[in-house]
């Protein structure tokens, strides 16, 4: 089987060449399973960030719909503040004449 050295060689190649190829195999199936956990890890940062964008958008709405609201109640304020000041002058006047 083994007559000459060259025959050893061939063996040793043989065998070094399959142990690489295992080796490399290794690798590879590692490489590819760290590049899907980043796959994964991209694609839960991206639903996370569209997660945070509707509720952005949703928090715009409320206030862009509450701020018409508050200008309502703002001007209704206003209103009742002009009464009640009418009011306590008018108030204050009729004091002053029963006074005299």
């Amino acid at each position: 089987m083994l007559e000459t050295s060259k025959d050893f060689l061939n063996i040793a190649l043989g065998l070094s060449l399959f142990t690489f190829f295992i080796f490399l195999s290794w690798a590879l199936y590692y490489l590819i399973q760290i590049l899907r956990q980043i796959f994964k890890i991209f694609k839960e940062t991206r639903n996370k960030i569209n997660k945070i964008d509707e509720l952005i958008k949703s928090i715009k709405e409320k206030i862009e719909h509450s701020t018409s609201g508050i200008v309502l109640i703002a001007e209704g304020v206003k209103k009742i503040a002009e009464i009640a000041k009418d009011k306590f002058e008018n108030k204050n006047e009729q004091e002053d004449k029963e006074e005299e």
